[in-house]
């Protein structure tokens, strides 16, 4: 279901940019807007991006080889990772160099109707596409905060589209701001100096999103409530004493890798720990699907004197 929800909100953010960055190079064309080309830049970025996501989905997919194992899954990892290189290089660098080149070289807008007429046809668009993400969030987020959501979250594609249509909608409000001031006062210099702040903006949701695919690139453990969940059904198996030690990781988004060392009965015999363990398995892929791949270790509990 998650990824299902992730695929929607990726094909909303994707028409919905290819149709505003259209309109934003015809409105720049014509106007000569700074904030307005900055625009159409985060939005072709923003388009870029949501490509790579899917090609990320897809290639995560493959199936397991010699050489790979464990699968493709981080795959999803290293593609969010490729998108905040987009958005800070293409969206926030070229909004800022530009920003720069309009301060020193000012120039008048022309047409000023049509980039406002844009920029809130845009907002409105943007605002659909920002709904869309929220809704498959919410099916998925089980209660957390925003915040907690996209720092926890391990599927990176909705964490993403939220943080580009919430960024998308917020420099669209500042072009808008930058060329209404630039119309009221007739000054360019607003006009440049909203095209900085996109940049700005686009640099700064950049940086968020590297550390936090970084972080999952790195490799993450499952989350406390998970692991609880993980202990508690090799506990409740029959046969086992105590859980000596366990570390998780995920392989994927959907995937997560459980390693335990196990404590059983001195006496017990080999037919017997093979069904222990078999329950154990069980039980954890009951307690928490997404455990797919676990390694059990019988041992002894050894008491220190």
């Amino acid at each position: 279901m998650s990824t299902e929800g992730s695929m929607r909100a990726i094909i909303a953010a994707l028409l919905a940019n290819i149709g505003i960055a259209i309109t934003k190079f015809i409105a720049a064309f014509f106007s000569g807007s700074a904030s307005m080309l900055a625009e159409g830049i985060h939005s072709l970025a923003d388009s870029g991006n949501q490509i790579l996501l899917i090609v990320g989905g897809k290639r995560s997919r493959r199936a397991a080889t010699p050489e790979h194992p464990f699968g493709y899954g981080r795959s999803r990892y290293i593609y969010a990772f490729m998108v905040s290189i987009v958005l800070f290089s293409v969206g926030g660098l070229f909004s800022i160099t530009e920003g720069i080149s309009k301060l020193q070289h000012p120039h008048e807008l022309e047409v000023v109707w049509l980039p406002l007429v844009v920029l809130a046809t845009a907002i409105v668009l943007e605002s659909f596409s920002l709904r869309t993400a929220v809704k498959e969030a919410n099916h998925v987020r089980h209660g957390k905060g925003w915040v907690e959501f996209i720092r926890r979250a391990k599927s990176p594609e909705l964490p993403v589209i939220l943080l580009e249509d919430l960024a998308a909608l917020i420099g669209l409000v500042l072009a808008f701001a930058g060329v209404g001031l630039t119309v009221i006062t007739h000054n360019p210099i607003w006009d440049a100096i909203g095209t900085l702040a996109i940049g700005v903006l686009l640099v700064l949701v950049a940086i968020v999103l590297g550390f936090e695919t970084s972080s999952l690139l790195v490799g993450e453990g499952a989350t406390a409530e998970d692991a609880a969940a993980i202990r508690g059904a090799l506990m409740a198996t029959p046969g086992v004493q105590s859980v000596i030690h366990m570390k998780t990781l995920y392989l994927g988004p959907d995937e997560l890798m459980l390693g335990a060392k196990i404590a059983i009965a001195a006496g017990d015999d080999a037919e017997f720990i093979v069904k222990t363990i078999d329950a154990a398995e069980a039980n954890v892929r009951a307690a928490v699907p997404a455990t797919r791949v676990i390694y059990l270790e019988p041992d002894l509990l050894r008491v220190s004197a």
